[in-house]
């Protein structure tokens, strides 16, 4: 794997499954990399990773404040930026 990963590691199952399938969908031509480590679910692409509130809500069935997300964070890895419709995740140059 490359050490140029991006992304969320989250701790809450139900949040994680979301993400993965909202990230899939926000990031179509990225490979999408998942880690369960049992306490936590790393979800990571190569260099910037998209997740907007609409693929989110789709994916949990429900709405959804991605400020409810930051909870459910362990870390993550890169830089972030995070808005009302969208959180992304991306290596600075």
């Amino acid at each position: 794997m490359s050490t140029k990963l991006v992304g969320p590691v989250v701790r809450d199952g139900e949040i994680a499954e979301a993400l993965i399938t909202a990230i899939e969908r926000d990031n179509p031509d990225a490979e999408v990399y998942v880690e369960d480590r049992g306490g936590y679910i790393r979800i990571h692409t190569e260099k910037y990773c998209r997740v907007t509130r609409q693929s989110l809500e789709a994916a949990l069935g429900r709405s959804c404040p991605l400020s409810q997300i930051e909870p459910a964070l362990a870390t993550f890895a890169g830089r972030i930026q995070s808005g009302d419709q969208e959180i992304v995740w991306y290596l600075e140059n």
